[in-house]
């Protein structure tokens, strides 16, 4: 059974910072590409930051890139996000899930993990 679970989110001031973990279960996870998405308030759910399986590769969305850092411990089954100098803007549910790199999603969505980066 593929299991997705986010965890780390919470409320933060803009400029600060949070660390988004995902723990993986129930498919091949080291072989896999892997990816971060978001769905804010009254929008469609989007693409944030990918790394290849072997975590040789990332690639970011423009808003995210140079604050966001994807990254991932293949032993530990893991995903995670270091987010930093937050906006506003970046407030939404995160989700992970396979992805990026010429990998397809996964049919299973975990919960996600609300940021919400407000005064």
């Amino acid at each position: 059974q593929v299991q997705l679970v986010e965890s780390g989110g919470g409320l933060v001031q803009p400029g600060g910072s949070l660390r988004l973990s995902c723990s993986a279960s129930g498919f091949a996870f080291s072989s896999i590409s892997m990816s971060w998405y978001r769905q804010a308030p009254g929008k469609g759910r989007e693409f944030v930051a990918s790394i290849s399986s072997g975590g040789s590769m990332t690639t970011y969305e423009n808003d995210v890139k140079g604050r966001f850092t994807i990254s991932r411990d293949n032993a530990k089954y893991a995903l995670f996000l270091q987010m930093n100098s937050l906006k506003s803007e970046d407030t939404a549910v995160y989700y992970c899930n396979s992805g990026g790199f010429g990998q397809g999603v996964l049919g299973s969505w975990g919960q996600g993990t609300q940021v919400t980066v407000s005064s």
